[in-house]
C-alpha cells in the first residue's frame, strides 16, 4: 500500500478513527493493538478515548496481534468482544449493533457471530470468552480462519446489508476505487 493502512482517510477521519467510532456505542472498553507503527496510532487512540497496547513481536503476523488483544480483553475483566481490523472502512453502527444483539440474543452454543455479506464472511466478528480462549489456545503458527474452521458448530453467520464488512483495500488502486464509489 505504502502507507499505514489504518491511517488512510475515510469519513472525516481515519480507517482507524472510524472503527473506534463504530464500535463506541457498543461497547465499554476498546483496545487498539498496534506494532512498530505504535507512534503513529497513538495520538488516535488516545484522542478517541481508546486503550493502546503493542504486540512486540509483530513479525509475527495478524494472528500474534489479535492474541495480544485478546489476552488485553480478559486482562481487563471482559469475557467477550466485537473484534475488527483497522486496515478497512468501519462497518456502520446498525451492523454493529445487530451483530452484537444477535450475539447477545444466542444460546450457549454460538461462541461468535460473523458477518456475512453475498456470501463472504467479513468483520467485525463478536465473541464471546470461550472463542477468546480458543483463539489463545491456538497453536502460534495458525490464522483467525483455521481457529474458525475448527469451530465451526459455534458460529453463527449472519447476513447482513453492510458491503463494508466484507471489503478488503490491500493497493491504493482498491483504495481509490472503494473510495470514488462511496462518495459518487
Amino acid at each position: 500500500m505504502g502507507q499505514d493502512k489504518a491511517l488512510l482517510p475515510w469519513g472525516g477521519g481515519t480507517f482507524l478513527s472510524s472503527a473506534i467510532a463504530a464500535l463506541q456505542p457498543f461497547t465499554e472498553l476498546i483496545i487498539v493493538v498496534a506494532g512498530e507503527n505504535e507512534a503513529n496510532l497513538a495520538p488516535i487512540v488516545y484522542a478517541d478515548a481508546a486503550y493502546l497496547v503493542r504486540n512486540p513481536k509483530p513479525q509475527d503476523g495478524q494472528f500474534s496481534s489479535l492474541r495480544i488483544g485478546l489476552e488485553a480483553v480478559l486482562n481487563r475483566g471482559r469475557d467477550a468482544a466485537i473484534v475488527t481490523l483497522v486496515d478497512r472502512p468501519a462497518p456502520s453502527l446498525q451492523t454493529v449493533e445487530q451483530l452484537k444483539n444477535e450475539f447477545l440474543n444466542t444460546g450457549d452454543e454460538i461462541w461468535a457471530v460473523v458477518p456475512e455479506f453475498s456470501g463472504k464472511h467479513g468483520h467485525p466478528i463478536v465473541i464471546g470468552r470461550e472463542m477468546i480462549e480458543a483463539f489463545l489456545r491456538a497453536p502460534a503458527g495458525s490464522t483467525a480462519r483455521d481457529v474458525e474452521h475448527v469451530q465451526q458448530n459455534h458460529i453463527r453467520y449472519v447476513a447482513v446489508a453492510d458491503p463494508v464488512v466484507v471489503v478488503n483495500i490491500n493497493t491504493p488502486q482498491d483504495f481509490e476505487q472503494f473510495h470514488i464509489g462511496q462518495t459518487s
